[in-house]
């Protein structure tokens, strides 16, 4: 069988990439799929004994079906809390797609059911100041992909422009889910009802704003990722 493949990206950076997609690996294993984690760039990382860690591929390393290590998880790691390719420039490193690819390799290797693989930043993520793009991965794997709407002010346009660069690029949305960023929004449930009536994929969920990570999993939806 086949490994399901998504790309997890957002309308924007802190949209809620992590928070989204450590609930999806939860409600996937508790449902008998085994699906793992992958953030294969990371920055604003911090310095271990151990190396450089990522607060948010630590949580996808914690809840991935199979235990992986770190490096799996997040083979590109940088220091500075900036755009990786900048990061990479400031220590004379290069990032290239087949680093991505390699580490992909290694975690279709252990035959999980599902890989998520955590974008960061928003779609046009640069790895580099020549036109390429994170998106690019996602592309050459021919990844379905999952948009995580931070619900703000805003939000309409971030996500119908999403929408349209995924499209250019050939990828399907296969589902969406809309997290409330803004405790006191404005006129929440009809921007939710907007995004419903434009985004024409399945909606995962409408995630309110919680204090608990796993208080997220009761508003999400799986099935549209599993049943096909």
């Amino acid at each position: 069988m086949s490994v399901k493949h998504f790309f997890i990206t957002g309308t924007d950076t802190d949209a809620g990439k992590t928070f989204i997609a450590q609930s999806l690996l939860r409600c996937l294993n508790g449902a008998g799929h085994i699906a793992v984690g992958y953030k294969p760039i990371s920055a604003g990382c911090e310095q271990t004994p151990e190396g450089l860690r990522n607060e948010d591929a630590l949580i996808l390393q914690q809840h991935s079906g199979i235990p992986l290590e770190y490096n799996e998880v997040n083979p590109i790691a940088f220091a500075p809390p900036v755009a990786p390719h900048l990061a990479a420039q400031e220590i004379g490193q290069l990032i290239s797609l087949t680093q991505l690819q390699e580490g992909l390799t290694q975690l279709e290797s252990y035959s999980p059911d599902v890989v998520l693989t955590e974008g960061a930043g928003g779609w046009r993520l640069p790895i580099d100041n020549n036109g390429t793009y994170l998106s690019a991965f996602a592309q050459a794997n021919q990844m379905e992909v999952i948009l995580v709407v931070g619900v703000k002010l805003g939000c309409l346009n971030h996500a119908m422009l999403t929408l349209e660069a995924i499209k250019h690029d050939g990828l399907t949305v296969k589902g969406w889910v809309a997290n409330q960023i803004e405790p006191d929004m404005l006129y929440f449930q009809q921007n939710v009802d907007s995004l419903q009536a434009m985004l024409h994929a399945p909606c995962l969920g409408v995630v309110p704003r919680l204090s608990s990570p796993e208080a997220c999993d009761t508003y999400l939806d799986i099935r549209p990722l599993v049943n096909t």
